[in-house]
């Protein structure tokens, strides 16, 4: 059951991502590389008092780095910077299997990539978006990558 709700999931993102687009107006943009598979995605966002206001992103990728960060766009926009960090932070250590039941819940539709932990080839494309934003968060100027994981 929950491998079929993980596959509808990480399908729809893929096929229909409500986010894969330019932004115009984007104040905040990164670009993110996953050097080990070529996952190769420019991060942008628009923020406005703090408050994510829009999100978007371009690029190339496997299915889950482009599904992952659609379904990041979808939970962080409306969020404050701070709401937004603190559900990457939730993300990371979800993949790394270490989350309870209620912060899961948190996650919405980003936790149907929990598996993605006994998946370690994959761990880096699920990440990459949330380590571009949380770079992003940092001031980083160069592309933020997937190297440390």
């Amino acid at each position: 059951m929950a491998r079929t709700f993980y596959n509808e999931i990480l399908t729809d993102h893929n096929i229909r991502p409500g986010h894969k687009r330019q932004l115009e107006g984007a104040n905040m943009v990164l670009e993110g590389v996953n050097p080990s598979c070529g996952d190769d995605i420019v991060l942008q966002l628009r923020v406005e008092d703090d408050k994510i206001v829009d999100g978007a992103f371009v690029g190339d990728g496997c299915a889950v780095s482009q599904a992952s960060a659609d379904i990041m766009l979808d939970l962080i926009i409306g969020k404050s910077r701070e709401e937004a960090a603190h559900l990457s932070e939730l993300f990371l250590r979800m993949i790394k299997g270490s989350v309870t039941d209620e912060e899961l819940e948190e996650l919405d539709e980003a936790g149907a990539l929990e598996d993605i932990s006994h998946m370690p080839s994959r761990v880096k494309c699920a990440v990459l978006g949330w380590h571009t934003m949380d770079e992003m968060f940092k001031g980083k100027n160069e592309a933020a990558t997937t190297e440390d994981q």
